[in-house]
């Protein structure tokens, strides 16, 4: 999918830590910080809480670790734009998007791309070179499918997969070095993998996220982008115990089997 807007390219400040592996992604406005799902406002109100403003707030699901900040940081600044899915399960929303809405907030301007599948509602926001995308697809995996089937899921990640090159994926957690085990025992002898392995294990050395990750790499590496890849397949195959018929029941089973995997 190319982006439809010639927009310029930013790269975006590091993320801020919430949780246990949450990042709240934000970026820069005229009058105060964009937020991308503000799951904790403690965070965000240390390190912006003197700010006459927020920009807006970019929602792109309704789980609490997405969510649950939103309701006191409304408190500390209660004109901010509130932009969300079709879900009632966001209460707070003053904006609902959907797939081929254009978000425009300040000097910003980013296309919503439905990404159906770990929720019934989820979507993305894809702009300068960059993609929110929450928990549809991580850096080396992709979201559980709480709410969707794997037609639905496979579907939306190849709408992202579609996307330019240089795509900075800006996902939710750090799940890099965690789902790299699992993408290594299905693909053993892929070089690229294996080199973003190094790379994510000197970037959490050293006290760095391992995000934004490209988005040719994530083709080049991440299972969930390569159902078609003979070395998976293989793999897959023969955990499973016969040939797959369509990437579907690829993507099924690839999910299925990282659900319960164990290194």
């Amino acid at each position: 999918m190319p982006d439809p807007y010639r927009q310029p390219l930013i790269s975006p400040p590091p993320p801020l830590p919430a949780f246990a592996d949450n990042y709240l992604w934000w970026l820069p406005g005229t009058h105060g910080p964009l937020l991308v799902d503000p799951g904790d406002a403690t965070p965000i109100l240390e390190r912006f809480g003197n700010a006459a403003s927020l920009t807006a707030i970019l929602l792109t699901h309704h789980h609490d670790d997405h969510i649950g900040g939103v309701a006191a940081l409304l408190e500390r600044w209660p004109n901010t734009p509130v932009i969300a899915p079709h879900e009632p399960r966001i209460p707070f929303a003053t904006q609902r998007v959907s797939a081929g809405d254009v978000v425009d907030v300040d000097a910003y301007r980013f296309n919503v791309i439905e990404v159906h599948g770990h929720t019934r509602s989820h979507i993305a926001y894809h702009g300068h070179g960059l993609l929110f995308c929450g928990d549809a697809l991580f850096s080396l995996g992709c979201g559980r499918m709480f709410e969707g089937d794997a037609a639905t899921m496979r579907a939306s990640l190849d709408r992202l997969a579609a996307l330019s090159d240089d795509t900075q994926v800006c996902c939710a957690h750090e799940y890099t070095l965690s789902n790299a085990a699992f993408a290594q025992h299905l693909m053993p002898r892929n070089t690229a993998l294996a080199a973003r392995i190094r790379e994510a294990r000197a970037q959490r050395e050293a006290g760095k996220p391992t995000l934004p990750s490209r988005l040719s790499d994530e083709r080049a590496c991440n299972p969930f982008l390569r159902l078609d890849d003979g070395e998976l397949l293989a793999t897959l195959s023969s955990h499973l115990g016969h040939a797959l018929t369509d990437r579907d029941a690829t993507f099924a089973a690839l999910r299925g089997w990282k659900d319960g995997f164990r290194e």
